[in-house]
């Protein structure tokens, strides 16, 4: 999914659909970030919620991936109880985690409709991160909702194995804290203090991080959950 979903939740009008077949309200919308400097990050519309990155899967990310999970291992870090993240079972689910992971981590503002998202929620809030994602490969529902939309958009559903070539994480602040959701890691990320109102000037900043790491790809792009404008 990670892929093809590119084309689905990257494009304004297929992020608006997912989010809201899936019961987000639609005063919450899915917006492009054309770049990361200031006078650019000025233009996404407040408040918001979460930062959706889409980035190449290289060397470069594994190598990054597994020096970031030896560190912490070894000095430790903090996370708030209070965070939601669910470990990715299989390949090609990132977009549809990316997504769980920015609604997830804002319930209360987002007040999500009765659906399959919110279900989901509920059935997973008490499990472990690896648990979350083995119920994801069942929720047929949120898994249907992607195909439905795929077919309208005469994409084809990629098989759950399927090689990929894109991956997306997502940053949210929870407790006054910035967290890389990346169901791929072993873990959240605490990326350091940050509040609601700076959210996206710091996720920028991890995300010109990752762009630094891997300079001769060109293939990052950058979304943000923000209210409705």
């Amino acid at each position: 999914m990670c892929r093809r979903i590119f084309g689905l939740i990257l494009e304004r009008r297929w992020g608006y659909l997912y989010l809201h077949n899936l019961g987000v309200p639609e005063k919450w919308q899915m917006v492009d970030v054309y770049g990361l400097d200031p006078d650019l990050l000025a233009t996404v519309p407040r408040p918001v919620l979460a930062v959706l990155l889409l980035f190449p899967c290289t060397d470069k990310y594994d190598e990054h991936k597994a020096l970031q999970e030896a560190e912490i291992n070894e000095k430790g870090q903090t996370v708030s109880d209070n965070v939601y993240y669910l470990k990715q079972a299989v390949t090609n689910a990132c977009g549809t985690i990316a997504l769980i992971h920015s609604v997830a981590n804002n319930a209360e503002q987002i007040q999500l409709g009765d659906g399959h998202l919110k279900q989901f929620l509920d059935d997973s809030m008490a499990l472990t991160p690896e648990e979350r994602g083995e119920l994801l490969q069942k929720a047929e529902g949120i898994i249907n909702t992607h195909k439905e939309l795929a077919l309208e958009g005469q994409t084809e559903a990629p098989e759950s194995d399927e090689p990929v070539n894109f991956h997306f994480v997502a940053f949210v602040e929870k407790d006054g804290t910035l967290y890389e959701l990346d169901g791929r890691k072993a873990f959240p990320i605490n990326h350091g203090p940050t509040a609601r109102n700076t959210l996206l000037e710091d996720a920028a900043k991890v995300c010109q991080a990752y762009m630094k790491r891997d300079p001769d790809e060109l293939h990052f792009t950058v979304v943000a959950l923000t209210a409705a404008a």
